[in-house]
């Protein structure tokens, strides 16, 4: 049977693929970062960091971060991988820091996941006079047909592009600008098997479901796996706003 598991349910579900998600997910492009977040060291809250797959990029470049995520499990990954980074256990609509502690918050492929109702306010409360939002999604670019045949069995509830990111009513920050960048990973058999797993989608079925996802998942890459593996083209989305 084909089931759309609950936004409650996904949303929940990464605690359960936290390492598969560390081992394949991509990065982001240091480009992108210098964009989002500006070339000067910072005061920087990664908001939802994950395992750190952002936060690694925001130390790389010399800003001073304060990781924040709900699941412990990701957090367990985020603080084995970078010991040395201020890592807290909490949720964007009650972020455990001072106000007007940060001169930028980031919100790497998370945003969706929020109530943003909550959220935002409670990122204007945590941000200086000034200070930037700054949101980024990784997504893979779907013109590539075997890339549109995968994320149509593992992920199809998942949008082609990112539009515009509307604030709710209210919301204390300007306009948004909007950048993208481009990057690629070289992938194997497993890692696009692994990436399948990590999607929420297939996370958050039943197990036999879950099975049934990832058998279609590999034929469609045993179709199109070349010997030296396969390349996953993505479009990596960027938005910033200043706060009033």
């Amino acid at each position: 049977m084909n089931t759309i598991p609950r936004w409650e349910d996904r949303a929940a579900s990464f605690g359960s693929v936290a390492e598969v998600y560390e081992q394949y997910r991509p990065g982001y492009p240091a480009e992108a970062v210098a964009w989002l977040v500006g070339g000067r060291p910072a005061d920087v809250l990664d908001l939802g960091a994950g395992t750190g797959k952002l936060t690694r990029a925001l130390v790389a470049a010399d800003h001073r971060v304060v990781a924040v995520e709900p699941s412990p499990p990701m957090l367990d990954v985020l603080e084995a991988a970078l010991p040395n980074v201020d890592a807290r256990a909490g949720s964007a609509e009650a972020i455990p820091a001072a106000g007007s502690a940060f001169d930028v918050v980031v919100v790497a492929q998370a945003f969706h996941w929020f109530d943003q109702a909550t959220a935002v306010p409670e990122i204007a409360r945590v941000l200086r006079p000034g200070g930037r939002l700054a949101l980024v999604w990784n997504l893979r670019d779907e013109l590539v047909q075997w890339v549109h045949e995968l994320w149509a069995v593992v992920a199809p509830e998942e949008p082609q592009l990112i539009g515009d990111v509307i604030l709710p009513p209210g919301s204390p920050f300007g306009p948004m600008e909007v950048a993208t960048f481009r990057q690629t990973q070289r992938l194997d058999r497993d890692a696009v098997l692994g990436l399948a797993r990590s999607r929420s989608y297939v996370a958050a079925q039943p197990a036999e479901r879950r099975a049934e996802l990832l058998e279609a998942a590999a034929v469609v890459i045993d179709r199109h796996l070349g010997s030296d593996g396969v390349t996953l083209p993505y479009v990596t989305y960027c938005y910033r706003s200043r706060r009033d």
